[in-house]
């Protein structure tokens, strides 16, 4: 498995010393990094409305389901495009990125993906963390498509950290999960004790869901949730919301 940046990769440095790699895998997972994650709950608003999520115990199934999602579709495309990247792999990548186009399979998520994936792709170009070469099949991929899908874009800037494949997607999940805990603590409302309950409920679990999605092939990905489409078409005409999805 690739697992380091192929020659001329672009790396997050500071002004005078290279960051560790650990901390910027840190970095990118981040609910701080400025792409707009923290507006979206990803249904659980929905899931709040509906009575489906009502305290601690419900919410803790709730985002471990939601877990176990992440690991056969978004993270294990991830878990590809990283390697695509390092390896500059275009015909790879263009069938990723139609993956991901594909399975946004209602207006919020679409929005959440090309939203995220614009503002990450923004600050990856204000940072200098992205070649060239990247940059401009992105380009060409924005006028054919419009806005690059967020997984896509993740995946060239985590390609650019000297850090093993399963690290990467472990700070992703965490970062996910991290942020789908403060969505709870807003949205059920929980506080702050049941919100580290759940979020240490959930770290104990991405281990699994990551190498179930490193291990999940082309053929077996997928995001395929019917009730979960449903609560997020009704979130689009929910009467009071806070987050975006």
């Amino acid at each position: 498995m690739c697992t380091a940046p192929a020659a001329g990769m672009a790396t997050i440095t500071g002004m005078s010393t290279e960051i560790p790699a650990l901390l910027r895998l840190i970095w990118l997972a981040s609910p701080a990094l400025p792409i707009g994650a923290f507006s979206y709950s990803e249904v659980l608003e929905a899931a709040v409305e509906h009575g489906l999520v009502s305290d601690e115990a419900s919410a803790a199934d709730w985002l471990g389901q939601q877990l176990d999602l992440l690991a056969r579709g978004d993270l294990a495309a991830l878990a590809a495009l990283i390697p695509a990247w390092q390896t500059q792999d275009w015909d790879a990548l263009q069938v990723l990125a139609q993956w991901l186009r594909s399975t946004r399979d209602g207006a919020e998520a679409r929005l959440q993906s090309e939203q995220m994936g614009q503002s990450l792709l923004q600050w990856l170009r204000q940072q200098d963390l992205a070649p060239a070469a990247a940059l401009d099949w992105l380009g060409e991929q924005a006028r054919q498509h419009g806005a690059p899908p967020y997984m896509l874009v993740m995946g060239l800037a985590l390609a650019g950290v000297e850090a093993p494949l399963a690290q990467a997607l472990q700070a992703q999940a965490f970062g996910w999960a991290e942020n789908q805990m403060q969505a709870a603590l807003k949205a059920v409302p929980l506080g702050q004790a049941a919100g580290q309950r759940v979020l240490a409920a959930l770290a104990a679990r991405i281990p699994a869901a990551v190498a179930q999605a490193i291990a999940t092939p082309l053929e077996r990905r997928q995001v395929f949730a019917p009730r979960l489409s449903i609560l997020a078409a009704r979130h689009e005409t929910q009467y009071s919301r806070l987050f975006r999805s």
